[in-house]
């Protein structure tokens, strides 16, 4: 990279926050106009329909080329469920269910798509999802207060829809409370410069290369001095303050990182370059920001399409998302190049991206499996995805209702003390940090926990309260259990079952029966997968 190009970067970067407010006002302007065209709030040039064709045409092309034939569209009601889930982290209300199956207009999933992706609880979701990506796994999650503030940083960036190039540089400088907001991340793995090489290059570039750290990568070709030369821009990181209530993330002028069982310094070199940094300003943090946003870095881009792929279908382009190296080609080559280019020819922008992707009609096939012999990897249908711990949480208190609500509002669940307990029982990581590993003790807590204990009781849930309401039949209480739990219509043979249940109870008991039948849904294996 020229001197010349970094300056550019480096003063493009310096002017980004003085511009944020007139982005902001202008984006507001253009959605207000393009508003006025109709119910989609697209122009009718937008590229979102000529890209979600080229990605139906890359899978189903591939799909007929290997003998298989794709799957069927999913009926509205999963596709509620699904995006609710993918885009938002929780269920649809009963209400929402209603009034997206009794709407006969051909573009009520577009239209829902972008309700969803404006709405506050999809930037809560991102951030959740980020901030369980960026903790080390050793991060206390009987802590997770501690992260509210990088939670809401987060937060801000997804509500603003920054452009994930600026988001990454601006995570990668930041400073200040290192109990609070992104300079959380850089003590929680303890400021080591090789523990931030690994956790960073996974995160942002979806590279393995911490298998080069104590020596060359036995499987790829990464060198141990690639390795080193990347932590080397962490090196300078300090924490002034003893006090963990009082360290601050600062840049200082001196650290350097040496090659293990040696003296040799490593210079900062970034990862595929065979050269040192040639940046000769700013701080070490601040060049390889430079770096990261810009047109040189051949992986940040990459690793970001995959990842949200992944998010949204059940698995990525490249499997797994944190191992794009050489020896780890993608499924559809040709399909992730084309996403590539779309997403930076449109400035990063992760919202565009998520649209363009739910539009297509590989994200709206059934889940159901029609051939066997068809491998995840071809997309022939939507993988079943686990709702992780938060997700489970989220879900159960709003089919019940029993979200935390102050004046009326149902709070920011992401302190709500209930939350936190059950999130730090429940969680359980896996290598992509996204589900958790069911076992005997989550499903105990599921059959017998203070939550389920909660959200089944007619004093607490206000699902149960409601339908005592004597106005309401036997018939409308089981479908509205249904469509509060599986956002879905009970079947003839369902409703015939539990009909035939209730009517074998005694008044005084019917509310008792009514929290039993929900406890079924909350249990079930449908409840608990988004699919």
């Amino acid at each position: 990279m020229t001197n010349t190009r970094c300056l550019e970067i480096f003063f493009a970067q310096s002017l980004y926050h003085g511009l944020v407010m007139i982005r902001t006002m202008l984006l507001a302007t253009a959605v207000a106009a393009l508003s006025l065209h109709g119910r989609h709030g697209l122009a009718a040039e937008d590229p979102i329909e000529e890209m979600a064709a080229q990605i139906d045409s890359l899978i189903e092309g591939q799909l007929v080329a290997e003998g298989f034939q794709p799957g069927e569209l999913c009926r509205d009601e999963v596709f509620l469920r699904r995006v609710f889930l993918d885009l938002t982290g929780v269920l649809p209300t009963v209400a929402d269910v209603r009034g997206f199956l009794d709407d006969d207009a051909t573009d009520k999933r577009i239209v829902g798509v972008d309700r969803l992706l404006a709405s506050p609880r999809h930037a809560t979701h991102m951030a959740s999802s980020w901030r369980n990506v960026m903790l080390p796994r050793s991060f206390d999650r009987e802590q997770l207060n501690n992260a509210a503030g990088l939670q809401n940083w987060l937060r801000n960036q997804f509500l603003k829809n920054l452009r994930y190039d600026n988001l990454v540089a601006e995570f990668l400088v930041a400073t200040g409370d290192g109990t609070s907001g992104p300079a959380l991340y850089y003590t929680s793995l303890e400021m080591k410069p090789e523990k931030l090489a690994a956790s960073s290059a996974r995160i942002f570039l979806g590279l393995q290369i911490q298998c080069a750290q104590c020596h060359d990568h036995p499987t790829d070709h990464w060198t141990q001095r690639d390795f080193w030369g990347y932590a080397a821009f962490f090196s300078q990181l300090k924490a002034p303050g003893e006090e963990m209530n009082n360290v601050r993330v600062v840049d200082s002028e001196e650290g350097e990182v040496v090659l293990p069982d040696s003296d040799e310094v490593i210079a900062p070199k970034f990862p595929g370059s065979t050269v040192e940094s040639t940046i000769d300003f700013g701080t070490r943090r601040s060049k390889l920001a430079i770096w990261m946003a810009s047109r040189d870095n051949p992986y940040l881009a990459r690793a970001a399409v995959n990842g949200i792929w992944a998010q949204l279908f059940g698995r990525g382009l490249v499997h797994p998302v944190d191992d794009l190296g050489r020896n780890n080609p993608a499924s559809h080559p040709e399909l992730l190049n084309r996403l590539v280019t779309y997403f930076t020819k449109h400035q990063f922008d992760q919202r565009l991206l998520i649209r363009t992707l739910v539009r297509t009609r590989a994200y709206q096939r059934s889940s159901a499996l029609t051939d066997a012999a068809v491998p995840d990897f071809l997309f022939g249908r939507m993988l079943v995805k686990t709702l992780n711990s938060e997700q489970l949480y989220d879900c159960v208190t709003r089919a019940a209702g029993t979200e935390a609500v102050i004046s009326g509002m149902v709070q920011d669940p992401f302190l709500e003390p209930r939350r936190l307990a059950f999130v730090s029982r429940m969680h359980r990581q896996t290598r992509d940090a996204t589900q958790y590993q069911v076992g005997l003790p989550h499903a105990l807590l599921l059959m017998n926990g203070p939550e389920i204990q909660a959200a089944t009781s007619p004093e607490q849930s206000r699902l149960i309260r409601g339908l005592a309401a004597p106005w309401f039949s036997d018939e409308q209480r089981i479908e509205t259990l249904f469509l509060a739990t599986l956002s879905r219509f009970p079947s003839e043979d369902e409703k015939q079952n539990v009909q035939s249940a209730l009517r074998r109870v005694p008044a005084e008991e019917r509310q008792a029966a009514l929290a039993d039948v929900l406890w079924a849904l909350l249990n079930s294996g449908e409840f608990g997968l988004n699919h």
